[in-house]
């Protein structure tokens, strides 16, 4: 398998209508995944817990990628969500990211923090609510 990046998971994760959330998490997470969002900790499951939510409130989304490196079993980003929701408001976040990668390409582990650009105080926790 080649190696993952953010924009292929996110799609696959909240807009690939053609794959489970399972099936999308296999494709990119290995089985021991966690990520720490903005300090706070998930492991898959709750990773998962958080996906599930984040795909029941948006309608559209779109990753764009500003710098990407991967370097090894290292990867980092930088890059905004531009997400509309199915009640029509709008949610702009830039994410900075550092992550590991299994052996086989996929994400082993995610450490990100978020800034929110654009959107209500209500949209804040985007990044990790559940």
């Amino acid at each position: 398998m080649s190696r993952t990046g953010i924009k292929a998971a996110l799609t696959d994760l909240l807009l690939n209508d053609e794959l489970t959330l399972e099936e999308a998490a296999d494709r990119h997470f290995t089985p021991e995944y966690r990520q720490r969002t903005d300090g706070e900790w998930a492991d898959r499951t709750e990773f998962l817990e958080h996906i599930s939510h984040v795909r029941g409130i948006v309608a559209d989304a779109r990753v764009e990628v500003h710098e990407e490196l991967h370097d090894g079993a290292k990867y980092a980003d930088r890059h905004t969500c531009h997400i509309t929701k199915k009640d029509g408001s709008t949610v702009t976040m830039e994410v900075y990211v550092f992550a590991d990668l299994a052996p086989d390409g996929r994400f082993n582990r995610i450490e990100e923090t978020t800034l929110m650009l654009k959107g209500s105080d209500a949209d804040r926790n985007i990044g990790s609510a559940r």
